[in-house]
């Protein structure tokens, strides 16, 4: 696609983005609170249990918190890794399921951000560097890389309900 495309098609994506703030987003004096208390746990799929667990927990620094039998799949695996703020991140594996290779598709996971300390973040880095972690940095305060089986985390030096300085909640 040329440049002129692309900035055409950003053009066009624009209009449409002001259009749906306008019709929808609400100033946060007026917006009414939420009927959620949070999010209690995203679950992910894992094609080995012990290779996530050495990666979240061990890479990550985010303790396992629960590793339980799945109730929907006999012989499959429910893990949970705190992330914080009370949030967990949950894995199931499948096994002698043949579930295939991650893949990004309409409606599924295009990747799950995580805030941490920008001291902790720093130190993140060098870890997964040192893993051979292959890595993304944006703007300073975004890490992101994809997990053993090819989901794409991004650890953020923002504090919760901010994004690159700006306030998102």
């Amino acid at each position: 696609m040329s440049t002129t495309e692309e900035q055409q098609r950003s053009r066009e994506f624009a209009a449409q983005r002001d259009t749906l703030r306008e019709q929808y987003l609400q100033p946060a004096e007026s917006r009414p609170a939420s009927s959620a208390r949070g999010l209690h746990h995203t679950a992910l799929v894992s094609s080995d249990v012990e290779a996530t667990i050495r990666f979240y927990q061990g890479i990550l620094e985010f303790p396992l918190t629960e590793l339980i039998e799945n109730r929907d799949y006999p012989g499959s695996s429910h893990f949970f890794f705190d992330i914080g703020n009370g949030n967990l991140l949950a894995f199931f594996d499948f096994p002698g399921l043949d579930v295939g290779p991650y893949q990004e598709v309409l409606g599924g996971l295009h990747h799950v951000a995580i805030s941490v300390e920008p001291s902790r973040w720093e130190i993140l880095r060098e870890k997964l560097t040192a893993a051979g972690v292959e890595l993304v940095e944006h703007s300073e305060v975004s890490l992101y890389f994809r997990d053993p089986d090819g989901a794409r985390i991004e650890l953020i030096a923002d504090p919760l309900g901010e994004m690159y300085g700006d306030k998102v909640l």
